[in-house]
């Protein structure tokens, strides 16, 4: 199963994360978690202009950088399969790993870069579709439902070529 990873950060030299989103490929899996302990001197303009705004939608996705480990290894369990994790930075990949203090889950079997399937149209259109005033840009749970559409934008437009 995949399961489709978005964040963000502070910024790409001081890098530190905001936020966390995880979808699964069959959608029935999601977390949404957001570091409420995160040093907001070490964001950049970007950062304060298009991520902040986008915070605090969810009740229950605050959480401490300590708590923030435990809601992930606990969300994992839940996860019926081994799984494949996709995304399109290797700042996801290691925030994600430095949330998890280097400990990868076993269920965690692999990585599949989203990056090869940007260029394709099909994925970087139904990405550009999903996202809309309710679901805006720079939010990482919605980023990650977005992502998740692409790649089913994608296998629908493939499934001929097999």
């Amino acid at each position: 199963m995949l399961i489709f990873l978005d964040t963000e950060f502070t910024d790409f030299i001081d890098c530190e994360l905001i936020s966390m989103g995880l979808v699964s490929e069959d959608g029935r899996h999601e977390l949404y978690l957001e570091v409420q302990d995160f040093d907001r001197a070490k964001c950049n303009s970007f950062v304060q202009s298009a991520v902040w705004p986008q915070l605090g939608r969810f009740n229950d996705a605050r959480v401490s950088r300590l708590a923030l480990q435990e809601r992930l290894r606990d969300w994992f369990t839940t996860l019926p399969r081994s799984i494949t994790l996709a995304c399109d930075s290797q700042h996801d990949r290691d925030l994600l790993a430095d949330a998890l203090d280097g400990q990868w889950p076993e269920k965690v079997q692999g990585w599949f870069d989203l990056r090869s399937l940007i260029c394709t149209g099909v994925f970087d259109r139904a990405v550009a579709q999903y996202h809309t005033p309710d679901r805006p840009w720079h939010h990482a749970l919605y980023d990650a439902q977005a992502h998740r559409a692409g790649w089913m934008a994608w296998i629908d437009a493939n499934k001929d070529r097999e």
